[in-house]
């Protein structure tokens, strides 16, 4: 968990993070997450994000930051994690004690404790039936920018609603992981931002509503407990009075509706139409502002959270830097630099070698495993080390570039 403060003038004033793991050792995460037996199903517990907030706004606290100076705040969530509120949790978030943290208050309130993430990938029969339901993966992602996707909310929560019917029925709001942490500050459910929503299977991404064969596809009354997606860029209201009365935060300070990382990167970077950004994190991400954008069988087309009227195009790749990281373990005894040098020390298009290096079931494409040719095409099982590490690089920007030009 992040935070960063800055002026009018976009000078960073103050900055901070709170590392899951090594902070919050109790939830006993790796990388923040838990993955569970089947290796599919991956979830993070929902009460850690909530104490690393109480624990990220402590140390500005006690590091003496002035919260009555602040005007606004917003926020970037993960992408396609959801969080499930219990029936009668509005109430407990609306009035919690400012003596005490906010995860004491709120540790009965979540039908679900542990939130499926963007890394889950066991939702393939809900995939199926959902694109079955609308008329086809194609058709599916002319309405929501996407085809089904296991990561995406709508598939977690048939998932969640085809074996635990009586938790779903339980739950009185889904909120993503970008308006859970709103509502934090809210005091109150937020919205769903047409950004991170269009990252859902569930949102038709040209009229902005959702989509009624969608929800009905995943779970009954589902319209009730998503509540109105609304502009990126929305004021949601003031902050909280727990914030005001616990922090010193201004009463006047705004929410404004946070969106998904991915969005919140294309704002962040000011990309402009015709730009062209490429994340590398934990999984790697391709981005562009887009006008008229043809939504295919790879990739995403999301609303634009700066300009609603337009778009952007993603491109995710799973197998990002956790790959890099490997291999750099692997083959440059866990030294970027030594990792480097292998890399400069061969040469661009490394002869002939191509390697496809899938860890974990890729997105796009969907593959797994780690494939290796040599100039003759032939399949080989092991490459010399920098030969290793240039074949990684190269295989990983290649792919990029070849799915960017499907999306136009």
């Amino acid at each position: 968990l992040k935070v960063i403060a800055i002026d009018e003038q976009l000078r960073v004033i103050y900055e901070d993070n709170v590392h899951f793991d090594k902070d919050l050792p109790e939830f006993k995460t790796q990388g923040g997450v838990y993955i569970h037996s089947d290796r599919l199903t991956v979830t993070s517990p929902v009460l850690m994000w909530v104490k690393a907030l109480d624990m990220i706004l402590e140390k500005m606290k006690s590091s003496g930051f002035n919260f009555s100076q602040v005007r606004a705040l917003s926020g970037a969530g993960q992408q396609h994690g959801s969080v499930y509120w219990k029936k009668g949790s509005i109430h407990i978030l609306k009035n919690a004690p400012s003596e005490l943290p906010l995860h004491q208050s709120l540790k009965g309130c979540f039908s679900v404790s542990n939130s499926p993430i963007w890394m889950d990938s066991s939702t393939a029969s809900q995939c199926s039936a959902l694109e079955k339901a609308v008329g086809g993966a194609q058709h599916l992602a002319s309405i929501t920018g996407s085809r089904a996707y296991e990561r995406f909310t709508g598939n977690q929560i048939a998932k969640i609603f085809s074996q635990n019917p009586e938790v779903y029925m339980e739950t009185e709001r889904i909120s993503l992981v970008s308006s859970f942490a709103a509502s934090l500050f809210l005091g109150g459910y937020a919205p769903i931002d047409y950004s991170d929503g269009s990252g859902m299977n569930l949102l038709q991404i040209w009229e902005k509503v959702w989509s009624v064969s969608c929800l009905d596809a995943c779970a009954p009354g589902l319209e009730e407990k998503l509540g109105c997606p609304v502009p990126s860029h929305s004021v949601l209201g003031p902050i909280s009075p727990y914030y005001s009365q616990r922090y010193g935060f201004s009463p006047d300070c705004k929410i404004v509706a946070f969106t998904g990382d991915n969005p919140a990167s294309l704002a962040g970077m000011r990309l402009q139409e015709g730009d062209i950004a490429i994340s590398l994190g934990t999984s790697d991400t391709l981005f562009l502002w887009i006008q008229e954008p043809t939504p295919a069988l790879e990739g995403h087309i999301l609303c634009n959270p700066v300009d609603s009227q337009t778009y952007m195009a993603l491109l995710c790749f799973k197998n990002g830097s956790l790959m890099r990281e490997r291999i750099r373990d692997d083959c440059a005894s866990g030294s970027w630099d030594e990792f480097s040098k292998a890399l400069s020390s061969t040469a661009a298009g490394n002869n002939g070698n191509l390697g496809f290096y899938f860890d974990v079931m890729e997105i796009t494409p969907e593959a797994v495993g780690i494939h290796r040719f040599n100039r003759d095409n032939q399949k080989v099982s092991d490459f010399p080390k920098e030969v290793e590490i240039r074949a990684l690089i190269e295989g990983q920007f290649m792919a990029k570039r070849i799915h960017a030009e499907k999306l136009g």
